[in-house]
């Protein structure tokens, strides 16, 4: 990740971008980022809360459930909004943007800002149009296909603090599936390297 506080290359993006009227009329102090691909671009773990559009190159938006279950949400490429709902909502811990490729966005601090942005018509405007469409697609979303051992995989990666599973008998419940077919996945994961484990139903991700 590589911050851009150049402003000329901060106002030729902004007089590219389709939402150039709406960032106009924001009293905003705004940069840009540039991200490498496979990057996160936005994940319950960034230290920033941050606003962010796409203006270069394209991002995977996907949701993960408690059970370890991912859904893929959009392939977003330029003018997707990226922070919409933390405006209202700053402890979202279920979603991710990754970069499918090398991307640029236009960034600013939602805290530092958020009563300026609130009382903006055009940017709320903006927001709730950004909101609706992710809103209708996620009606439509089916979850990916995926096996015990990916949930597994996926439960320890996003939802265990430190990528460490403690517990058998809640991660299984998380996991909907039984204690034995859990223990099973664990000792399996182990033996290809995939999980270390620490002491009795503590498995950290390795």
């Amino acid at each position: 990740m590589e911050k851009i506080y150049d402003k000329k290359k901060i106002a030729d993006c902004i007089a590219n971008s389709r939402h150039y009227a709406v960032l106009a009329s924001l009293d905003v102090d705004i940069y840009l980022i540039k991200y490498e691909k496979e990057e996160l671009v936005c994940s319950p773990f960034q230290d920033e809360l941050l606003f962010q559009i796409v203006e270069q190159g394209s991002v995977n938006i996907y949701f993960i459930r408690d059970d370890g279950t991912r859904y893929s949400l959009s392939n977003a490429a330029a003018g997707y909004l990226l922070g919409d709902m933390e405006i209202f909502y700053p402890q979202n811990g279920s979603i991710y943007a990754q970069a499918e490729e090398p991307v640029t966005c236009i960034a600013f601090s939602i805290p530092k800002y958020r009563e300026i942005l609130l009382s903006n018509h055009r940017f709320l405007a903006l927001i709730g149009s950004s909101l609706a469409a992710k809103i209708r697609a996620m009606t439509t979303m089916d979850a990916a296909p995926s096996s015990l051992i990916e949930r597994v995989m996926s439960y320890m990666r996003y939802k265990c603090e430190d990528q460490t599973l403690k517990g058998i008998g809640q991660a299984a419940f998380h996991l909907h599936c039984s204690e034995r077919q859990l223990q099973r996945i664990l000792n399996q994961s182990e033996a290809a390297g995939l999980v270390k484990k620490l002491g009795k139903g503590t498995y950290r991700l390795v």
